[in-house]
């Protein structure tokens, strides 16, 4: 019996779950993968890490984070030692690969705060210290451009995202490239920062967070997922996602949109009311469509589809069996 299946209840094959391309687990189950790793984490850590508007637990890292930094140990391992025979095999000197662990789910699902923690768990364990965080927003066009082509309001749809730059970033990282550079996004100027980029330095880990990971691109030859070692989809029920955007909304009215610089500075302005009106209005004619269009559709690629419940916390865990 492997590490990895250790913990893991026999199957009965007449069972349902027994047919499916998933395995499915609870809350429970999966902490259980847990084993003896170690919680690295503090709750002052914790209140750095997660989002305006994510509540995250000590609890929520033990049971549900570190069974999956463990899996993903696992495979990072696994990915190592192929490495190495393939090395050995073509005659070359061996080569240190960066493993890419792709996440993916909807705006308000999460996402953000959960990369951040994953990365900040990650980091800690001795065979991947150097572990970096990347998003596709910086491969978001320009406002200008958007603009120029009529896109603002389709924001974070398919046609909106330099696709062609960002899969050239992806390949130079898995190829091993010493140094790549990804284009930084501001949420306060709603754009990309002019003159400046994040840096990595051919990292163990890169996590690459976004809407559109997973997504198909029609006509290419390539896909941001071909160059991924590992997926992570967060999953929720739309009405709760929902409720989660109009709350980081009005979250955001009262902190972050008062910075004077802010794309949404007038938004500060208005009533809770009107801000509730004003997000779900924004939700139901931009985000959900994209949601329900280019978003959920990805899920069944992903390896390993985490639901989060009314509360934000993890309650189902399924993972790929292929």
């Amino acid at each position: 019996m492997t590490e990895l299946t250790q913990g893991i209840r026999p199957e009965n094959h007449e069972d349902e779950q027994s047919l499916s391309m998933w395995r499915t687990f609870d809350r429970a189950e999966w902490s259980r993968l847990r084993f003896n790793t170690p919680l690295s984490l503090s709750r002052s850590d914790i209140e750095m890490l997660h989002g305006v508007s994510d509540p995250l637990s000590l609890d929520e890292v033990a049971h549900i984070y570190l069974p999956l930094s463990r899996l993903l140990n696992i495979q990072f391992r696994a990915a190592r030692a192929l490495d190495t025979v393939e090395d050995t095999f073509l005659g070359r000197p061996p080569r240190k690969v960066p493993f890419i662990v792709g996440v993916a789910g909807s705006v308000a699902a999460g996402k953000s705060t959960f990369a951040r923690v994953l990365q900040a768990v990650l980091s800690r364990w001795p065979e991947h210290p150097n572990v970096d965080l990347v998003t596709t927003d910086g491969w978001l066009y320009p406002t200008r451009v958007l603009q120029e082509r009529g896109l603002m309001r389709r924001k974070g749809f398919p046609e909106s995202y330099d696709m062609k730059g960002m899969l050239s970033f992806l390949a130079a990282v898995k190829a091993g490239a010493e140094t790549v550079t990804a284009p930084v996004y501001s949420h306060v100027l709603y754009d990309q920062v002019p003159d400046r980029v994040q840096t990595l330095h051919r990292p163990d880990i890169l996590i690459f967070e976004g809407l559109n990971v997973l997504q198909l691109s029609q006509g290419a030859s390539l896909l941001a997922s071909d160059f991924f070692d590992f997926s992570i989809y967060l999953d929720a029920d739309k009405d709760d996602i929902e409720s989660w955007y109009i709350n980081r909304f009005q979250v955001l009215k009262n902190s972050a949109f008062r910075d004077p610089e802010s794309y949404f500075h007038s938004y500060c302005k208005l009533t809770d009311e009107e801000a509730r009106t004003m997000a779900r209005k924004i939700w139901r004619e931009i985000n959900l469509p994209n949601l329900e269009e280019n978003i959920v559709p990805t899920r069944e690629r992903a390896r390993v589809v985490l639901h989060k419940g009314t509360d934000h916390r993890v309650d189902e865990i399924r993972l790929r069996r292929v």
